[in-house]
């Protein structure tokens, strides 16, 4: 047995992809985050802004002025 792991980008294609897993009789189990999807994407939105150069650093020792 081999176990094979996909992350569809949408869910088209999360739909497709159990579709075809059906026709072909390959059975499957579907894991859901216990997360909002939206909240993931503004986490994942806000990294990416830091890696992009748009966020702001503050010392330390400013913090409490």
């Amino acid at each position: 047995m081999t176990t094979l792991i996909a992350h569809p980008e949408s869910k088209e294609k999360l739909a497709a992809l159990k579709a075809v897993m059906k026709a072909l009789e390959i059975s499957f189990e579907e894991e859901k985050s216990p997360y909002n999807s939206e909240f993931v994407a503004s986490i994942l939105q806000a990294e990416q802004d830091i890696k992009d150069g748009k966020g702001v650093k503050i010392a330390t020792k400013d913090l409490w002025k």
